[in-house]
């Protein structure tokens, strides 16, 4: 086959092999004399040399196609390895068992196997020897498990007495409630079933992180290490003694999220984050690179992002091999074989690799001639041996110590599907193996030497060892010897009290007409607030290179820009009042032109309260058309880890940020945030509601400890704003309060505004009443999809539970009985139309469906039809009979 271009860093020929041996001999008294690192700077200055006069005009960024760590560096493994083996094949084994017997009994349940059996000693090795679990009220380190892993995680709290053995018959099973319950504080909700993936909300007390939606676990990881670094750095929180532990798999590597945070790590010295990239070499499909080999690009992308990187590919087995391989004929035999090659010689056996791999080099066959097909059958991946493992953890472990300023990852070789035979072992199938006939149950069974019968075999039952016998002491000392069970969440937290609203907000309730736009009120109450002396240290405001354009340019001075160096240079608006200061105990994150990475450490913002018990307020300000449209699966994300805290969409709704066009103009992120079960979505129109809005947030999060996060946009267009009326705060939050009324007597129509239109709504109304004689209200609605949440359960309790009267809601309440409503919002028109079942009159939506446009905002909101003009004429026509 023909050698691909990283193969060719080893010459076949050599001109002049006696001076090649003097340039080795003399290489190797530098290592015996002056030691390694000067040999390496030795090396380092050569290849300079050669890149400035020619010689090599591009090196390749990886090294050799071998284990990064020598044997004479290996060191003894610290464990009991038989006592280790054998609690993986157990759990190996109950992973299986847990799938195949799902899918037995329904087999729309899907499952994967193949993943947990290729990462089984990785992980196995991080629980007994590396993952710090929190003991002594002691947080612990920080664990992202690879998601189609899942099984093998619940296998081993399945052995360590946290699950039971209904729990595991139930997986993803999470509605059903017959049998056993198990522990409902790990397995959470009704049926105390196990979910398909991590998931803190449908197993709050289990999972830390969600990992299932691919990319977002490692992107995750970098900031969750970044924001320790951060809490320490400004004295909030002393985490010097954890780590970032994170699991993935190769083909998740494909996905931009998951590179998105390498630069940002190196750069940071995040030395207490560790990568471990299972590298099965196959997707869910094939080969992840058939063509090429994942390992030398992984290394490359991550050594060019300033990783330190360490392979493992081969197990002890090839030690013998490679120690007798002085010519490297075996190593250039390795680096010439690419993956899709790798992926068919381990689906085959030693007699095929025998043929097809050692016996195409006449050099290599003579390294191999005294091993049988069995002892070729028998040499290991390097993912599968937990002697390399282990020296690879601890390497990365001893970056951590030594302070080094570098990240690590671990690229580890396994075999996806391991153990599992011809019925999936490294096969194109692999991923899609669910089900297992019994022949290749007793292989499985016969491979790793379990205590099965075959009667056992055939009902596939779990197997779990007596408390007393030596593999259940051992399992429960190393995770003693550890701090105790992971994964773990702790959402435990003490309430962080929150300042009164008229000690922050007082200038915004009683404006008294005041010009100011909603951002620019937001922004003086954030500064406010972080004046308070209990809550001001706690939040976290975030953004993503807009501060200036959303005046937070105040912050600089009043808070600082954290960066771990400090500011290493003069600013060049250093002799203005407003300079941009960065320090090393800032506050601010100023996160550049990233909106993932400004979320992702928005997220770790909000989580702290489970992952650190300190609670936090992460305040992430930035123009609304780059949130949820832009970023909407990180902000699952955030809802399926319970964060707390606040998102603010600047410049929000499809025409007050005129000039910019389509491509900033918002108006439907408050329709996609209203689909988020635990985001609170808000529009006030002045800063008063706003007022309101924050302080109602922060006691449902802070004191009250909801597991909810609020969305409120916010405009950047300046008007008058009037004073609210206390009386009106209640029904503010509730998402619909009554502002004016025009004429006497009974209202004929009702006139909803909100946000930017709100102003358009009022004018329209005495237009109604002052030239067609129309007696209506204006209400300001505030969320039209907190109206339809609570009228949507009202109408539910009433269908399952029914009273005399229906329920009352607060839609009822303020809009009773027949009069026509007229809604109009900067929005599309299915963002009111939240609420239009749940009114028993005739509701006409006006918003701005389709594609933005770039004008002034009068003559674009006379475009969408949301100006005053367009509400008169809707208005007209709800009232006219005959317009059904």
């Amino acid at each position: 086959m023909p050698t691909p271009p990283h193969a060719a860093t080893l010459p076949r020929t050599d001109d002049d092999p006696d001076e090649t041996r003097e340039w080795l001999d003399a290489l190797q008294a530098v290592v015996h004399s002056a030691g390694p690192a000067r040999a390496l700077h030795l090396i380092e200055q050569l290849q300079a040399a050669a890149q400035e006069q020619g010689l090599v005009p591009q090196t390749q960024p990886f090294s050799a196609y071998r284990n990064s760590i020598a044997l004479d560096r290996q060191g003894a493994y610290p464990g009991d390895l038989r006592t280790e083996e054998r609690l993986t094949a157990l759990m190996r084994w109950n992973a299986l068992a847990m799938v195949v017997r799902a899918n037995e009994a329904y087999g729309e349940l899907g499952g994967h196997i193949a993943s947990y059996a290729s990462a089984a000693e990785i992980f196995e090795v991080g629980f007994n020897h590396f993952f710090k679990g929190s003991a002594c009220g002691q947080r612990g380190d920080l664990v992202f498990f690879q998601p189609h892993s899942a099984p093998g995680v619940y296998s081993r709290a399945f052995m360590e007495g946290r699950l039971s053995e209904a729990q595991l018959a139930r997986y993803r099973q999470e509605i059903s409630t017959d049998g056993d319950a198990g522990d409902a504080g790990d397995a959470d909700d009704q049926g105390g079933g196990l979910c398909s993936y991590p998931h803190p909300w449908l197993m709050p007390g289990f999972w830390q992180f969600p990992t299932g939606s691919m990319g977002l676990g490692p992107l995750n990881a970098v900031y969750q290490a970044r924001f320790m670094r951060y809490l320490t750095a400004r004295g909030l929180l002393d985490c010097t003694g954890r780590h970032v532990w994170g699991v993935f798999g190769d083909g998740e590597m494909d996905e931009p999220e998951s590179i998105a945070g390498l630069t940002l790590a190196a750069r940071e010295k995040l030395d207490n984050l560790t990568f471990i990239v299972n590298c099965n070499l196959q997707r869910l499909d094939g080969p992840v690179r058939g063509n090429g080999q994942i390992i030398q690009e992984l290394e490359a992308l991550f050594k060019g992002a300033g990783w330190h990187v360490i392979k493992v590919l081969w197990g002890s087995e090839w030690d013998a091999l490679f120690a007798r391989d002085t010519q490297h004929v075996l190593l250039r035999a390795l680096s010439r074989t690419v993956d899709g090659q790798y992926q068919t010689l381990g689906a085959k056996d030693g007699a095929y690799n025998i043929e097809h791999f050692f016996r195409q080099d006449p050099e290599v066959q003579k390294l191999v001639a005294h091993m049988s097909e069995a002892e070729i059958d028998g040499l290991k991946r390097g993912g599968h041996d937990f002697r390399k493992l282990y020296a690879a953890f601890a390497e990365a472990q001893a970056q951590a110590v030594q302070k080094t300023g570098r990240p690590t990852v671990i690229l580890a070789k396994t075999k996806k599907g391991y153990g599992l035979g011809g019925a999936g072992e490294s096969r194109m199938t692999a991923h899609q193996a669910k089900k297992l006939d019994l022949d290749a149950v007793k292989a499985f069974r016969d491979r790793f030497a379990l205590p099965l019968t075959d009667e056992d075999l055939a009902a596939l039952r779990f197997i779990k060892p007596s408390e007393d016998s030596a593999e259940m002491r051992y399992l429960r000392a190393r995770r003693e010897a550890l701090g105790g069970p992971l994964p773990l969440r702790n959402a435990q937290a003490p309430v962080l009290p929150v300042p009164p609203l008229a000690a922050w907000g007082d200038f915004a309730l009683n404006a008294e007409g005041k010009e100011m736009s909603t951002t620019m009120a937001a922004v003086r109450m954030l500064g406010n607030l972080l004046k308070d002396p209990t809550l001001g240290p706690r939040i976290v405001p975030i953004v993503a290179d807009e501060a200036r354009t959303f005046g937070m340019a105040s912050l600089f001075r009043q808070i600082g820009i954290y960066a771990p160096d400090g500011q290493q240079y003069e600013p060049e608006d250093r002799d203005t009042m407003l300079y941009y200061r960065e320090a090393r105990d800032g506050q601010l994150l100023e996160e550049g032109i990233n909106e993932a990475g400004a979320l992702s450490s928005w997220i770790s913002a909000a989580t702290s309260y489970s992952v650190h018990g300190l609670p936090m307020l992460p305040v992430y300000i930035y123009y609304s058309m780059f949130g949820f449209q832009r970023v909407g699966d990180l902000i699952w994300s955030a809802a399926d880890q319970r964060c707390r805290g606040f998102l603010f969409g600047a410049t929000a709704g499809r025409t007050t940020l005129g000039g910019e066009g389509l491509q900033h103009q918002d108006g439907s992120s408050l329709l996609v945030a209203s689909t988020v079960p635990n985001c609170v979505a808000w529009d006030p129109a002045h800063a008063g509601e706003l007022a309101v809005i924050l302080q109602h947030g922060m006691q449902r999060m802070l004191v009250e400890q909801r597991d909810e996060f609020h969305y409120v946009v916010m405009m950047n267009e300046n008007h008058a704003m009037p004073s609210l009326p206390a009386d009106a705060h209640d029904d503010v939050v509730k998402g619909l309060y009554r502002l004016q009324a025009f004429g006497d007597g009974p209202a004929q129509l009702r006139l909803l505004g909100s946000g930017a239109i709100l102003r358009e709504v009022l004018k329209a109304a005495q237009q109604l009443h002052a030239e067609h004689g129309v007696s209506c209200e204006v209400f300001s609605a505030t969320s039209y999809s907190e109206l339809a949440r609570q009228a949507r359960e009202a109408q539910r309790l009433d269908r399952i539970s029914p009273l005399p009267q229906r329920r009352p809601t607060h839609l009822q309440r303020l809009l009773p009985g027949t009069a026509p409503v007229v809604a109009a919002s900067d929005y599309v028109r299915a963002w009111p139309q939240l609420i239009g079942e749940y009114l028993d009159a005739r509701l006409l939506t006006l918003g701005t469906d389709g594609f933005g446009r770039s004008d002034t905002r009068q003559r674009l909101r006379r475009f969408f039809e949301v100006d005053a003009q367009a509400v008169v004429a809707a208005a007209l026509a709800a009232l006219r009979p005959s317009v059904g």
